[in-house]
């Protein structure tokens, strides 16, 4: 206790200008610190050294430092941001200057206005993260940064004295409180619209996850991200949602080989491709056999590719504003990446058939490899086609001769197999034979290749988990997956999975990859039992889930359903705007009512004392509304002289009733109201 009393008692004996700026600077800091990650290095340093120089000055109590200082610490942010970003608009240099703004103006901090300006700029910037996650920690964090905020507004105008931050604190949250069901309002019936900023492009390479190339063994060691990249709910009444193995989310198909490198094909796909709908069936593919209908809920990951199982004949279901467009490899594109949460329904066919009748010329093209790449693999393939058993054999024996030497050559899956060399094929199958699935894949793709199969390799996602809180599966970034598809007179591409024959337990997330635990994750491991620490882990996600499903992804289409609901038969936004404004009519209104309700219940005394003035008004003394009972009574004599004391009295007798010391005036109150009824009041004077 003394030692909290000792760490307190410097803030409680602060002057209250520097108590107020240190809790003003430490809710920009609060604001600041989820921007740290996605400012430059130089501007995060540089705000938290300007937010530091300011209480400093203010604990000391030195002047602050003068305007040319300011100015030239202004130049060079404004040079800085620039060398950085090579411009002074768009999001990232807006942001960046936005904050160091915001910094720069605490050492400002003269007048009114400079505090206003503090204020407005700290609601931009807690604004600006939102810019880059919509998450719902950011959301949680930047609440309790809305509420330091107000409580620093509603601080800076209380009168001079020394009042309570608890107090300003108590006053903001029910201000918080009263704004909230039009905010609410505002978010279920204001028209949505499209942002007008764009979002970066992808920076996750090196990290689980897709990407639309993969470079074969450039990855010495595999970082693990555990993050949600997206989430399905399966829709089927009559059949349930397929086991872990046969969950195959389907992103780029890879293939362009050069030796190292496998590309996707679907670069060059003209946007005018993206029809508004695609209503037809793609050509070429057979269904079969029940499909099973779900919904994804993507998460942003800044590319067009839109996950779906293996095969979804039509294009997904998306909202109002989304295009979407299959290539001849089965991938489902939209016609501008996914820079927030979308959500989305699909219908895939796990059975299915596809290039029947595939072109000889494209299937020579997906046995080609680079001369002279990987010479050891094109000879065992060679010694492969040599053996008597497989000389005269169709490609599901290849196929099966391979998988047998994957099962049983010693090979095994790692996620930190090292450096690849040039030849990477040749390197897993004779020296190395490790490697996660990319290793895998990529290797028998250049097998089959070899042995004149056409074969592919295909990104995407493999597996998930179900949460029982919500009943959704979660998919995420360390299920990312490789696995090749092989071409099959009469059959067309059949999908072939090398890494289960290496590692079954990966094929299906039977053995979940799992990024290793820090310090802190050990230590709470050992507090909490592993069946507690899923469990709290499953609330947590289906909490996001909801957020996502509810805020995130409400989209005008829900709005518009919402209408709907309501008896509306064929609504627009139109509607939408008519029916805010009705709404928010009607909310005005009743909020008028209950603060004149409010007013009439709360303060009496200022009641009785306009019924005084309006009665004084009507014996011909009309008195402003400014004036206090003193200054009322020196009025009321000089009007009607001796015959108004007992007025006077009265008046002086209501202004100690609030506003001497100690007096509580609802226990005077009611003697004041009585007296006030049996005061004899003058008559108006007769004009001559």
């Amino acid at each position: 206790m003394s030692t909290l009393t000792s760490l307190t008692r410097p803030w409680q004996h602060l002057p209250r200008e520097a108590r107020d700026t240190l809790f003003l600077l430490a809710v920009i800091a609060w604001i600041v610190l989820p921007l740290a990650p996605h400012l430059p290095v130089w501007a995060s340093a540089g705000a938290w050294a300007l937010l530091g120089w300011r209480a400093l000055l203010a604990w000391q109590a030195r002047p602050l430092p003068a305007r040319w200082l300011l100015a030239l610490v202004l130049a060079l942010v404004v040079a800085a941001t620039w060398a950085t970003h090579r411009t002074l608009a768009g999001r990232d240099a807006g942001v960046t200057l936005v904050v160091l703004l915001l910094a720069l103006k605490t050492l400002e901090l003269r007048a009114r206005r400079d505090a206003m300006v503090v204020f407005f700029l700290g609601f931009f910037t807690l604004l600006a993260n939102f810019f880059f996650s919509q998450a719902l920690p950011v959301a949680a964090a930047m609440l309790v940064a809305l509420l330091g905020l107000l409580t620093a507004l509603v601080n800076a105008h209380l009168p001079v004295g020394r009042p309570p931050l608890a107090h300003s604190l108590a006053l903001a949250g029910r201000m918080a409180l009263w704004g909230a069901p039009v905010m609410a309002l505002l978010f279920v019936l204001f028209p949505r619209m499209a942002p007008l900023w764009g979002l970066p492009a992808d920076q996750q390479r090196g990290r689980t996850g897709l990407s639309g190339e993969m470079h074969v063994g450039r990855i010495a060691e595999l970082a693990l991200d555990d993050s949600v990249a997206l989430r399905v709910r399966f829709l089927s009444a009559n059949a349930a949602p397929p086991p872990q193995h046969q969950l195959y989310f389907r992103g780029p198909v890879l293939s362009q080989f050069d030796g190292r490198q496998w590309r996707a094909d679907f670069d060059t796909l003209p946007a005018s491709r993206f029809a508004p709908t695609q209503t037809t069936p793609i050509a070429g593919l057979q269904v079969l056999g029940e499909p099973l209908r779900y919904d994804i809920t993507l998460e942003a990951h800044q590319h067009p590719w839109l996950l779906v199982l293996d095969a979804t004949p039509q294009a997904p279901a998306l909202p109002d504003g989304w295009r979407a467009q299959a290539t001849a490899q089965l991938q489902w594109l939209a016609h501008r990446p996914v820079t927030s949460v979308l959500r989305y329904s699909a219908e895939s066919w796990p059975a299915f058939r596809y290039g029947v009748q595939q072109r000889p010329a494209a299937l020579r093209a997906l046995t080609a490899l680079p001369p002279g790449s990987n010479p050891r693999t094109r000879a065992l393939a060679a010694e492969l086609r040599a053996d008597p058993a497989l000389a005269q054999a169709d490609t599901p024996a290849l196929v099966q001769a391979v998988l047998e030497r994957l099962r049983s050559g010693g090979y095994t899956y790692t996620l930190e197999p090292g450096l690849y060399g040039e030849h990477t094929a040749d390197e897993f199958w004779f020296d190395r034979k490790e490697g996660f699935c990319e290793h895998i894949a990529s290797a028998f793709a250049v097998l089959m290749r070899a042995m004149g199969v056409p074969a592919r390799i295909v990104t995407g996602y493999q597996g998930g988990e179900m949460n029982n809180v919500d009943g959704y599966w979660t998919v995420r970034q360390s299920d990312a997956h490789a696995w090749a598809e092989v071409w099959v007179a009469e059959q067309g591409w059949v999908r072939v999975d090398p890494t289960g024959a290496v590692a079954p337990s990966r094929v299906g997330q039977l053995q979940r990859l799992r990024p290793p635990q820090g310090l802190l994750g050990e230590a709470m491991g050992a507090v909490i039992s592993p069946g507690l620490a899923q469990q709290l882990r499953a609330v947590w996600e289906a909490m996001n889930n909801g957020w996502n499903q509810w805020v995130l992804n409400y989209t005008q289409s829900r709005q518009l359903d919402l209408l709907k609901a309501l008896g509306m038969q064929a609504p627009n936004w139109h509607d939408l705007l008519r029916l805010l404004a009705g709404a928010m009519g009607l909310a005005g209104l009743g909020g008028a009512a209950w603060a004149l309700w409010q007013r009439q219940r709360t303060d009496p005394w200022a009641r009785l004392l306009q019924r005084t003035r309006q009665r004084l008004a009507r014996a011909g003394l009309p008195l402003p509304e400014h004036l206090p009972p003193r200054a009322m009574a020196s009025q009321v004599h000089a009007q009607f002289g001796p015959a108004s004391l007992d007025i006077c009295a009265w008046l002086l007798r209501l202004e100690r009733a609030r506003y001497a010391p100690g007096s509580t005036s609802r226990q005077q109150l009611a003697p004041l109201q009585r007296q006030w009824r049996q005061l004899r009041w003058p008559r108006p004077r007769s004009t001559p």
